[in-house]
């Protein structure tokens, strides 16, 4: 078994139920939104924080898996995107905050398990790859979401 494979059904483990699934839907593409947002206001010669913490992310996600990586690097391009039209400080603020209200609403309401980050950091770069793969059915996680 891959890396990644594990990574994915580790996290799996920890979002079983429908409501916290669809929390984490809204609630990571907002946190992701928010980090870009802020990030846009440092700037180095000719790139921001935004695109920095972009090409790290994508690095680390080539280690894991090739379409993955590509894939949620071109959702965050269009997240970066929507952050440079429309993200300043407060609105990234603001979605960041939100979003981790979305997290934990979905873990303490519907999961009624502590987030899989508290054990292992690592989750919070797995948590966006997750839910890309859940769309995406690239590699089985053990669990198949349905929002319906």
């Amino acid at each position: 078994m891959q890396k990644v494979d594990l990574l994915l059904a580790d996290y799996a483990s920890y979002h079983r139920t429908r409501g916290n699934k669809v929390c984490h839907f809204i609630g990571i593409p907002l946190i992701m939104f928010g980090i870009l947002a802020l990030l846009r206001v440092w700037t180095l010669s000719f790139f921001t924080g935004a695109e920095a913490l972009i090409l790290l992310s994508f690095v680390y996600y080539l280690t894991l898996d090739l379409r993955l990586a590509i894939s949620m690097l071109l959702v965050t391009i269009v997240l970066d995107f929507i952050a440079r039209v429309v993200g300043t400080v407060p609105v990234g603020i603001g979605a960041f905050i939100v979003g981790w209200i979305f997290q934990t609403i979905g873990h303490a309401v519907f999961e009624k398990k502590s987030p899989a980050f508290l054990r292992n950091l690592i989750h919070l770069m797995v948590g966006p790859i997750f839910l890309l793969n859940e769309v995406m059915h690239t590699r089985p996680t053990g669990l198949s979401i349905q929002l319906s």
